[in-house]
């Protein structure tokens, strides 16, 4: 499980060889959804404050989002995001 943020509690992984469309999990306490990259969520729940953040996070970061997948796919090493500040 390739984490590529933290901030605020809240775990961001990508999985290698995971299923579209390109996405990213965020981890909350017990807690576990899968956001698109427009930061909708495709399954799962957080908190309502917790998926702000992670909304706040996804959008801050569409670029290192989707070189990761990119990258996710191909096998490559993912990139570390800055947190939330």
């Amino acid at each position: 499980m390739p984490v590529i943020s933290r901030f605020y509690g809240i775990v961001i992984v990508m999985y290698f060889n995971d299923h579209s469309p390109p996405h990213c999990h965020a981890k909350y306490s017990g807690y576990e959804a899968a956001f698109d990259f427009g930061g909708e969520i495709l399954e799962g729940e957080l908190p309502t404050r917790a998926t702000a953040f992670v909304r706040e996070w996804i959008n801050a970061h569409q670029s290192g989002l989707v070189s990761n997948w990119n990258n996710a796919r191909k096998g490559l090493p993912l990139e570390y995001i800055a947190p939330l500040e």
